[in-house]
């Protein structure tokens, strides 16, 4: 069975200077069975109610600016799954979940980014699931429970977000080696509390966990990690690692 992904995808310029996480990446699509589809959930699809991607070949979206031209001359053109985006509309549902068709969704870099670096070929089929990001980390890991059977299925479930971010603290200059306390003491109390699962605790990082509010002044990036987790049972760590400082580049499972 695939396990399900908290992917944390960095900046955009990740696609062309992978650094550690591009190898960390490869070498775990390379370990898990081939995906007969993947189901994203990324922090760049902010909602106010739920949405999944129908459109059968959705555009590459460059939804930034200020980088090289180079990185918006990257396409991922993956297909879409209108039968996968059907069957997740009637799972949520089926728990309780109402969630609507959304036919011209493109693929933002919060999924075509680390998918460019796991699945290059671009041949699995993709959809994305909307993030209501004023609802909280209790919905999202509702929201995974209800979708884990899909693993079973062949489907790949990915959260995409970062473990920490707060892009005004970043260090532009800063080399891998470099990382800021706060930064750390904030990514180790998740990973702690994800190992001795403890729901409570994490459903209440902005009250509990050191330097919540300033590793995270919002909640968009790190609520796709309490989907992956609903989705799955055991945690493991897959890659740790910061660049600029203090932006967080781990990548869990959850099996």
């Amino acid at each position: 069975m695939l396990p399900s992904l908290f992917i944390s995808h960095g900046s955009p310029m990740l696609a062309l200077e992978p650094g550690e996480s591009g190898p960390a990446l490869a070498r775990l699509a390379a370990q898990l069975p081939r995906p007969r589809a993947i189901l994203v959930v990324s922090a760049h699809w902010e909602s106010s109610d739920l949405r999944v991607s129908a459109h059968p070949h959705p555009e590459t979206w460059h939804d930034f600016g200020g980088f090289p031209a180079a990185l918006f001359a990257v396409q991922y053109p993956a297909p879409g799954s209108p039968e996968l985006a059907a069957q997740v509309v009637q799972l949520l549902g089926a728990n309780g979940l109402v969630a609507q068709l959304d036919e011209h969704r493109p693929f933002d870099h919060g999924t075509w980014v680390p998918l460019s670096l796991m699945y290059p070929q671009a041949d699995i089929p993709v959809v994305q699931l909307s993030l209501p990001s004023q609802q909280g980390p209790a919905l999202q890991t509702r929201i995974g429970h209800a979708l884990a059977s899909l693993r079973a299925q062949g489907v790949l479930l990915i959260g995409s977000g970062s473990i920490t971010h707060n892009l005004r603290e970043l260090d532009w200059h800063a080399g891998p080696e470099s990382v800021e306390p706060w930064a750390k003491a904030f990514r180790d109390w998740m990973i702690q509390h994800l190992a001795a699962n403890d729901e409570s605790a994490l459903h209440a990082y902005r009250q509990q966990a050191p330097h919540a509010v300033r590793s995270h002044p919002s909640d968009e990036h790190l609520l796709p990690l309490y989907f992956a987790r609903g989705a799955g049972d055991t945690f493991g760590l897959v890659h740790q690692g910061f660049t600029l400082g203090a932006l967080g580049m781990d990548i869990y499972r959850f099996d």
